[in-house]
């Protein structure tokens, strides 16, 4: 198979899923509640999803009681993960693995959303003292065993997700009608090849960027466009750009028509799998019109991670210290929380070193 075609199948979850993030966050609560039909609801057991209770909060010893009467109306941050599956024939569960994993932590106090991905290459515990690429957990156990994963490897209590098949990020552009993206000379081929792959697994047409410069894409150039893994930065810089779509859909929505979102949320939804259901939905929501993306990184950070060919695993991220990325990771998605890394952050970490030393040198 041509491995552009790969390349398109397996990759244009992370805009996918930031979408439906954009979609929640831009205060379209009705559209939400009128397409809750189209959602596909599951209930997972929460017995089952792993929270370190050795995780540490620390708080002031004294707060005088006008504090802490605001700090009891406030609702408060609530982190829910990402999922992005190759799922083209409707299967959102367990057997597929998780090519996009983001962290969305969402302060409902200060409106804003914090995303972080979780590359899915990186070298983890997959929360059953097993290790390999991360993507490989939601593949053994769904959703379940993916939220352990992160919750072990990264001090987290996480409990909630949302999944998305493949497919809706094209039509979710047009929606908007189009957005306006920085191309640069190194990038029109990649972005024009990318277009054909899909073109022709779509069986549509499409446009070729003709020249570099700041233009207007539409879908099929933008999905192309967030796809280019092929310049410097590799798969590190098509993060980036998937976040640059991101915004720039960002700015394009706060000033869409009601008929333009819908059609956005009509284009996401029916490829949602959830465990929240419609009040916990809006209870996260509440009133989002103000609600912007602040933070926006991948992990491992930027300098604390490596590459290498892990014997059968086969080429994966490394997190050179996994208790240095896990901090920094609660100080961009909990920055008001005091954290101390927990004995199984320390413990993974020594695991992780143990297992890919070798292939480091």
């Amino acid at each position: 198979m041509d491995k552009r075609k790969r390349g398109f199948r397996g990759g244009v979850w992370l805009l996918i899923v930031e979408i439906v993030v954009l979609v929640l966050s831009i205060g379209m609560m009705y559209v939400v509640i009128t397409m809750t039909s189209e959602v596909n609801h599951k209930n997972i057991d929460k017995e089952q999803i792993h929270v370190n209770e050795e995780l540490v909060q620390q708080e002031p010893a004294e707060v005088e009681k006008t504090e802490t009467k605001k700090k009891e109306e406030k609702k408060g941050c609530r982190s829910i993960v990402l999922f992005g599956v190759d799922a083209r024939n409707g299967e959102l569960g367990k057997g597929t693995r998780s090519d996009t994993i983001i962290i969305a932590s969402i302060d409902q106090d200060a409106q804003e959303i914090k995303l972080v991905s979780v590359f899915r290459d990186t070298f983890l515990n997959l929360g059953n003292d097993t290790y390999n690429k991360c993507n490989t957990a939601y593949a053994r156990g769904g959703p379940e065993q993916a939220i352990n994963m992160l919750n072990r490897n990264l001090d987290l209590a996480i409990t909630d997700y949302v999944t998305i098949g493949f497919s809706g990020l094209i039509d979710a552009v047009d929606a908007l009608g189009g957005v306006e993206m920085t191309v640069t000379e190194s990038e029109i081929t990649h972005l024009n090849n990318y277009q054909l792959c899909m073109a022709e697994e779509l069986n549509v047409d499409y446009t070729p960027v003709q020249e570099s410069g700041r233009q207007l894409l539409n879908g099929m150039q933008a999905t192309a466009y967030c796809r280019i893994r092929y310049t410097k930065g590799d798969d590190f810089r098509r993060a980036e750009r998937q976040r640059e779509v991101l915004t720039a859909m960002m700015e394009k929505a706060r000033g869409a028509s009601i008929k333009e979102l819908t059609d956005l949320v009509n284009a996401v939804l029916p490829q949602v799998e959830t465990s929240l259901d419609v009040n916990e939905i809006l209870s996260v929501l509440g009133s989002v019109a103000g609600y912007r993306v602040t933070a926006s990184d991948g992990f491992p950070f930027e300098g604390g991670r490596g590459g290498a060919n892990v014997g059968s695993k086969g080429s994966c991220v490394i997190p050179m210290d996994l208790e240095e990325n896990v901090r920094q990771l609660h100080q961009v998605l909990y920055p008001a929380e005091a954290y101390t890394p927990s004995r199984e952050v320390l413990r993974i970490n020594d695991e992780i070193k143990e297992q890919t030393n070798e292939f480091l040198q």
